[in-house]
């Protein structure tokens, strides 16, 4: 290392800091611990918002400030209420004459300024030692007693109402809702899924809890409109009710990757030169307080890891369910594909193209013998004499047979199947049955209607002529 900085020298410490500047770059949007990392300036006329709802500001501050805010505002009341007492005190010259039977001051046994804290301190506290009182022959110290009851009720009522407050927050239960450190992409069911982890460390269960998720990318619209940090919803089951989690044990969140789906393109590749961020908000009601919790916690491509699956943490004890935290976050891979939804999809539908003209084939390989023995069939129903004109047929060399009856479905003769017709003649008294008969011998008798110049042109063909004179030997004597 030494070496290689006494080689090239300072642009090696270059080199060493532009990749720690582009490390900080990459900033979250939402930390792992739910903080927003955004921070609101330039606000300037509207700063004075914050004014108009001062209670909700005073809860929203740091403790630190609070606590800070809590004992100024008492010191500065007690310091004024008692100023205000000693003024009394020293106009009426109750500081300089002795309190006696003679003399009636305001404020019995007042004679300093301390004297006056002392008192003002009893009064608002209520400890009422009896040593120090109002008399009677004071009209200003009555108005100013009824004053200071009013005030200090609604200075206490405010403060100890906003520390209130600020303590029983549910930001703190959310310490107690635990995320998986990473987020998984494997399968489930046959389908790619995006999974994560949660988990609730309480007995005490969160009512109601539901869980969404949120994809922030920057993008760029067809229009080209640059949208930084653009949010995009993922579906976690919100149409089948799977986003309402009955939370008492570790659950796995499940987001199916399909063509709806943000991750559609998402590859093994891909997410290595990808820059997201997953913000999951788990938002629940306090069993024990009635108040909402909402926790929250992110994934950057770089937590997410491609064919993991988490371990599994419940076993089954003596009557009971135990959940080890200690494997809440471990993951092992499992087999996954490397390749994006869509170029599966892709795939499989290119594969159903090449297969298909093979299925063709086969499909009329099936419809043919189905042909033949249906043919075969209706000769068993044929009459004697048409029975004899088929078993002509059968007698005939196959490869002639063939290419006759190949020739015979595309040109026939009408003559010729007239006079075929006329060869079996049937009774006045045969009927539909009959009939039906003669229409299946017309469909048998295509194959031997062809005209004898069809004959001649299959003569042509190599190895016909012995096949020729045995067709011209076993037809009627009309062809």
């Amino acid at each position: 290392m030494a070496a290689v900085r006494r080689k090239f020298g300072d642009e090696y410490q270059a080199v060493g800091l532009a990749r720690c500047s582009a490390r900080r770059e990459r900033q979250r949007f939402v930390d792992k611990n739910g903080r927003c990392n955004v921070q609101h300036g330039n606000l300037g006329g509207e700063s004075s918002r914050y004014l108009s709802d001062f209670f909700t500001t005073l809860v929203d501050l740091k403790w630190r400030w609070n606590l800070l805010i809590f004992l100024l505002t008492y010191t500065v009341a007690w310091l004024v209420m008692a100023s205000m007492w000693w003024g009394i005190a020293y106009l009426r010259g109750d500081l300089q004459q002795a309190h006696g039977d003679s003399y009636s001051p305001c404020v019995a046994n007042v004679y300093n300024f301390p004297s006056a804290f002392l008192f003002f301190v009893e009064t608002e506290a209520t400890i009422g030692y009896g040593h120090r009182y109002i008399t009677e022959r004071c009209p200003e110290g009555i108005v100013l007693f009824l004053f200071q009851s009013l005030l200090g009720s609604v200075v206490d009522a405010f403060l100890i109402g906003c520390m209130f407050i600020k303590m029983s927050q549910p930001k703190k239960r959310a310490e107690t809702l635990m995320f998986s450190r990473a987020a998984v992409i494997s399968q489930r069911d046959a389908k790619l899924c995006l999974m994560f982890r949660v988990g609730n460390l309480r007995n005490s269960h969160m009512v109601s809890a539901q869980i969404r998720c949120k994809l922030i990318k920057s993008r760029q619209t067809p229009e080209g409109e640059f949208l930084p940090l653009d949010q995009c919803e993922l579906d976690v089951g919100f149409g089948t009710g799977a986003d309402q989690l009955f939370l008492v044990s570790p659950l796995t969140i499940c987001h199916e990757i399909n063509s709806e789906s943000p991750f559609f393109c998402l590859s093994q590749r891909s997410l290595r030169s990808e820059q997201f961020e997953i913000v999951v908000i788990l938002e629940g009601i306090v069993e024990t307080t009635g108040m909402t919790c909402q926790a929250r916690t992110s994934y950057t491509e770089d937590e997410v890891l491609w064919g993991h699956r988490f371990l599994p943490v419940m076993s089954l004890e003596d009557g009971f369910f135990r959940v080890d935290y200690s494997q809440f976050h471990a993951t092992f891979e499992v087999p996954t594909p490397p390749y994006s939804v869509k170029e599966q999809e892709e795939n499989l539908s290119q594969s159903s193209l090449l297969s298909s003209p093979v299925e063709k084939k086969s499909r009329r390989e099936q419809v043919c013998p189905l042909d033949c023995a249906d043919v075969t069939g209706e000769k068993n129903k044929l009459p004697a004499k048409l029975q004899k004109i088929s078993s002509r047929k059968e007698g005939l060399p196959p490869r002639a047979l063939r290419m006759s009856s190949c020739n015979a479905e595309k040109n026939f003769s009408t003559g010729d199947l007239l006079e075929i017709q006329e060869i079996s003649p049937m009774s006045d008294g045969e009927d539909g049955d009959h009939r039906m008969q003669l229409k299946a011998l017309k469909i048998n008798a295509k194959a031997l209607t062809q005209s004898t110049s069809k004959l001649e042109l299959q003569k042509d063909f190599p190895g016909m002529g012995a096949l020729g004179v045995k067709l011209e030997d076993n037809f009627p004597a009309k062809l």
